[in-house]
């Protein structure tokens, strides 16, 4: 069922909790994402077959949860998630982040490191704002600049992404690629060879930029931005296994 949670910032955020023993997982969606896409929904099925607490929910301006998504920036949404975190979860817990829910982890990673028992990526994009404005042409730029915002084609709906200026600004202070990046829990990076949207350059560039005690990189032949295959969805469920099996406090 899902339920609504007001942040500090006056945001209510949309979730489904799923209660159960800890470490817990946290899914964290992509950019215009929601928690029910196939991905989230997989995590849930298998959470509950475990028995094992289990959150996902939509960002401001995102799925079920208030507001307008062009009104939001990756600070917005990491505040979004802190907030889900640390009010609806028991102790540490595995992020699993998919996509810009990839960069939103990293920066949990940096902010909550105690609250974390480790770091699913899947196809993470960090600093993925840096790449929209190296990709939008002058005219682009300078639209972003004087009128504050641009509407690109999505592959992923028939709705344009909008992109604004705030987005591009805030995504710089917010940056985990250009800076010292510590994980110190076991982190699981699962990447697309096929990906055109975060090629496997960029997971590459994440893997060498981190460090940490047990930091692993899988490549895989073919699969997608969407890594929602049946053996993409098992291979995700695995890596949290994985990370539950070094867990001393795993039930």
């Amino acid at each position: 069922m899902t339920t609504y949670l007001t942040t500090p910032q006056g945001r209510h955020i949309a979730y489904v909790r799923t209660p159960g023993k800890e470490p817990g997982v946290v899914f964290l969606g992509g950019f215009r994402s929601d928690m029910t896409g196939t991905k989230a929904v997989h995590l849930q099925s298998w959470a509950e077959a475990q028995g094992r607490a289990f959150l996902r929910f939509d960002y401001s301006g995102h799925g079920r949860s208030h507001g307008q998504f062009a009104d939001g920036a990756i600070s917005d949404w990491a505040e979004d998630a802190r907030t889900v975190i640390d009010t609806l979860t028991e102790g540490p817990q595995i992020l699993v982040g998919s996509s810009m829910g990839g960069w939103i982890a990293l920066l949990l990673a940096q902010q909550i490191p105690e609250k974390l028992a480790g770091l699913v990526g899947i196809a993470a994009a960090p600093d993925f704002t840096e790449i929209m404005w190296a990709e939008a042409t002058p005219a682009q730029r300078t639209q972003l600049l004087n009128e504050g915002a641009i509407a690109n084609p999505s592959a992923y709906s028939d709705d344009p992404d909008v992109i604004t200026r705030r987005l591009i600004e805030d995504g710089r202070q917010n940056l985990v690629l250009q800076s010292p990046l510590h994980l110190p829990f076991p982190t699981r990076l699962l990447q697309g060879s096929a990906d055109v949207d975060v090629p496997p350059h960029r997971a590459l560039a994440l893997f060498d930029h981190a460090r940490g005690p047990d930091i692993r990189l899988t490549l895989v032949k073919d699969a997608d931005h969407r890594f929602s295959t049946g053996p993409c969805l098992a291979m995700i469920t695995s890596a949290v296994e994985d990370i539950l099996k070094g867990s001393p406090d795993a039930g």
